[in-house]
């Protein structure tokens, strides 16, 4: 029967929350079919069975915090629930025979038993009378009169009976194990071999419900605040992250307004001549990550991290694509994005941004990464700068495309289409030419961007 575990969802995951199961006890499930709702320092996320079977035991209630590792239910394999029926007769027949044996000895016992009362009346006649009490003194109490058994010492208490088959008592015998302390799966309770042998092997006498925390009092609010939010688990891991990386990484900013005309109208080409078609679905933003990608490639120095004491350059491209979702922000990567085409990336960000709404993201799918790259445009943000996402050396913020009036190659002012963009670098890794030199080519295919059709 193998155990679940909460699975590590993310790179920076150590605890998480199990929001929701989505199977209940005895529920067959199937591999890749949803099995739980859980919460990571990112995300909340559904999770897929690991495997085939029946969901035999659910040891973490919704609501709980466990631990990454901590096993949270158990499924069990074609064929092994009949093992465990057959296992389970074969132990009740195994405890009838226990207990009938049992009765048989009682039974032979009571003769001698009445033999002995017998004897031993006349020798309790014999017995002298119990000496008087001593008058008590004045101002002192007399001292508590103890119960006694039957042979005149304490009465023993006697320890309740585990209901467990003799295979299970033989073998917590040699493996160490203490019955008393071993949830017991087999019928009103019985332990069965199963339990021990599960009990020794992981060193857990009974398997443990992580007790779901009770909810915090709600913080009192001051004079002039409206409402006190906690921060969830991803919005702590957000502010940590930013901490680590604004604390420790000496950022520093690159800034270029790009003339966006040209992107605007291949944009428009491509929807009009491919009406219906996936390339007239094509975004200016996807221009925007294939160029940026593009740049890395020409310029291959800025696709690297700081390492203690040596810069770490990465052969492949891994695209970061900073995604908003309700409760924090995602960064879905597009890995070796180098070797994939425009209308590639534009299919796989598509999927990627909607999968990470929708909480069905696989926890590879948003580690690693060389690079970022945040686009608020669509948010009718002019400009910002963007915070590095520890290790990589850097980040690109794009703002909206904005109409303004510029002079033209014959100094004549007309209206023009510009865009701001914003590179966020880790002075270690990247210098000032270095950053520079990556966004003159950046420049220079947004602004070209049949370039990037090739």
């Amino acid at each position: 029967m193998p155990e679940i575990q909460m699975p590590k969802l993310s790179d920076t995951m150590t605890e998480g929350t199990l929001v929701a199961w989505k199977k209940k006890k005895g529920d067959e499930v199937s591999a890749g079919e949803v099995l739980a709702e859980i919460e990571t320092d990112k995300a909340t996320m559904e999770w897929e069975s690991p495997e085939d079977g029946t969901l035999t035991e659910i040891y973490v209630e919704e609501g709980g915090k466990v631990n990454v590792g901590d096993k949270i239910g158990f499924i069990a394999g074609e064929g092994e629930e009949e093992a465990e029926k057959k296992e389970e007769e074969k132990e009740s027949a195994e405890e009838k025979e226990e207990k009938e044996s049992e009765e048989a000895e009682a039974k032979e016992k009571e003769p001698k038993k009445e033999l002995e009362k017998k004897e031993e009346k006349p020798k309790a006649e014999k017995k002298a009378a119990p000496p008087k009490e001593k008058p008590v003194e004045a101002g002192v109490s007399p001292a508590p009169t103890q119960p006694t058994s039957a042979s005149g010492g304490p009465p023993q208490r006697k320890e309740p009976r585990v209901k467990a088959s003799p295979v299970a008592r033989r073998i917590a015998a040699e493996l160490g194990v203490d019955l008393a302390s071993v949830k017991g799966t087999g019928p009103e309770g019985r332990v069965t071999e199963t339990d021990v042998r599960a009990a020794a092997k992981s060193k857990i006498t009974a398997p443990q419900k992580t007790p779901i925390a009770p909810k915090p009092p709600a913080p009192s609010i001051k004079a002039g605040e409206s409402a006190r939010i906690q921060l969830s688990g991803m919005r702590k891991i957000i502010a940590q992250r930013l901490v680590e990386s604004l604390g420790p990484i000496p950022h520093f900013y690159l800034n270029i307004d790009i003339d966006a005309g040209p992107l605007i109208e291949a944009r428009e080409e491509l929807k009009s001549a491919g009406e219906g078609t996936d390339a007239a679905k094509i975004t200016v933003n996807d221009f925007v990550l294939k160029a940026a990608v593009q740049a890395a490639v020409k310029v291959p120095r800025v696709n690297a991290s700081f390492d203690g004491d040596a810069f770490v350059q990465y052969a492949d491209v891994d695209l970061g694509i900073a995604v908003a979702i309700e409760d924090g922000l995602l960064t879905p990567v597009i890995p070796a994005a180098q070797h994939k085409s425009l209308p590639e990336i534009s299919e796989l960000v598509k999927d990627l941004a909607h999968r990470a709404r929708n909480k069905r993201m696989k926890p590879e799918e948003f580690q690693g990464g060389t690079f970022t790259v945040s686009n608020l445009g669509g948010m009718a943000i002019d400009s910002f700068s963007a915070v590095i996402n520890p290790p990589q050396g850097f980040i690109l913020a794009i703002g909206k495309i904005t109409k303004v009036p510029v002079v033209d190659d014959s100094d004549q002012i007309v209206v023009g289409h510009r865009m701001s963009i914003t590179m966020s670098c880790d002075h270690r890794v990247i210098d000032g030419a270095l950053g520079a030199e990556y966004l003159k080519e950046l420049r220079h295919l947004l602004e070209n961007p049949a370039l990037l059709l090739v």
